[in-house]
């Protein structure tokens, strides 16, 4: 039996490469604008692992990272491996194992062959790995409960970990020792504005989410009352189920994901509510960063929704298609209702992430999918 993912198209197999297009860049006919495409993205390959013995279930996937160019995509996945996969050419790269401590979080850092990812088994020391040649550079100890979130700096080494034993970590990628710790109540989600000069932890148990000056992080300098400003959505939402924190590129908003009826847009500058965005399918199974029992822990995933690169729409997973809301919509009651891009087969996109340099989307649950625009639509 192979012992790498099986690639399979759709349609027509056997295609040698998928035909990408850049976001930005200098090369003219080759540069789409993500809002004349973003209605006619369609699944277009997924890949299925046939290296899984037989009897034994799929392993499902537990995030999904793209490296800094947009050529490579990265998934860890809950039968302790890690998958890299070739964008341009549309093919599996190669397969790594961390049998010895497992893996979830998985993060490219600015250099394409050095990952870093959170452990599962022996402690909660965060693993910095050269993809290369599969070894280990360093371990980032400190951390006495499960990682539930890692956010890379957007310009430099340094990255941020939140935790259940109740603190956030900065680290810098060429020291083992981290480089300031954050006691807090729940925190579970931690994201960088696109400058590097603040970022934002996500408190779900006080309905709050703070921020941070980078270069003065004694206190925060705004909190985000989630409770006061959730508009029309329902208190479940407000203090669980927070699955993804992220700011648009062009810095206007702030995205926090929720895996109930709907996500929160808050305005970055000042903390307010823009919209809602309504799922009206309802949100997907996985658990939120932190709130997995022991038995389905490995079920926690790198989030469900995410900003398009150009900062203007939100992509999201829900229980059968992939929504997309237009934040320059005005929203009715502070509620914005989505765009669906359908896919025949309904697998459930329960992790959503855009490429950063190509319009491409990757969805997974147990197979990972990219998603194309289809010109003939």
């Amino acid at each position: 039996m192979s012992s790498t993912p099986m690639d399979i198209d759709e349609p027509g197999a056997g295609t040698p490469s998928l035909n990408v297009t850049r976001l930005l860049g200098p090369n003219g006919p080759s540069t789409s604008k993500i809002s004349e495409v973003i209605k006619n993205f369609r699944p277009t390959k997924f890949f299925q692992r046939d290296d899984v013995k037989e009897g034994r279930p799929q392993p499902y996937v537990l995030s999904i990272d793209f490296d800094d160019p947009g050529e490579l995509c990265m998934t860890s996945e809950s039968d302790e491996t890690i998958q890299i996969y070739n964008v341009r050419e549309g093919r599996h790269d190669k397969s790594l194992l961390s049998k010895k401590y497992g893996v979830k979080h998985a993060k490219f850092t600015h250099s394409s062959s050095g990952i870093i990812y959170a452990s599962t088994k022996q402690n909660d020391a965060i693993r910095y790995l050269a993809t290369h040649d599969n070894t280990f550079i360093r371990y980032f100890e400190g951390h006495e409960a499960s990682v539930t979130n890692i956010a890379l700096h957007p310009g430099s080494d340094n990255f941020l970990s939140c935790s259940l034993d109740t603190t956030v970590r900065l680290w810098d990628l060429n020291s083992r020792n981290w480089v300031a710790r954050f006691y807090l109540t729940n925190p579970t989600l931690a994201a960088w504005d696109p400058a590097g000069l603040v970022f934002a932890i996500a408190l779900p148990a006080s309905a709050s989410i703070l921020l941070y000056d980078y270069r003065n992080y004694v206190k925060p300098f705004k909190t985000i009352d989630v409770l006061k400003q959730k508009g029309p959505a329902d208190a479940d939402a407000v203090f669980r189920g927070w699955t993804k924190l992220e700011f648009s590129n062009d810095g206007k908003h702030i995205l926090l994901g929720t895996r109930t009826g709907g996500h929160f847009l808050f305005d970055a500058i000042d903390g307010n509510l823009k919209a809602y965005l309504r799922k009206p399918q309802g949100g997907t199974r996985r658990p939120a960063p932190g709130e997995a029992d022991g038995g389905s822990g490995a079920l926690e995933s790198s989030g469900d929704c995410c900003f398009t690169p150009d900062g203007r729409y939100v992509v999201s997973g829900t229980a059968k298609d992939l929504l997309v809301w237009d934040t320059m919509q005005t929203p009715n009651n502070k509620v914005l209702e989505p765009n669906f891009l359908p896919q025949e087969g309904k697998k459930e996109p329960v992790l959503v992430q855009y490429n950063p340099r190509f319009n491409m989307i990757a969805t997974a649950d147990k197979e990972l999918m990219f998603w194309l625009p289809v010109s003939d639509l």
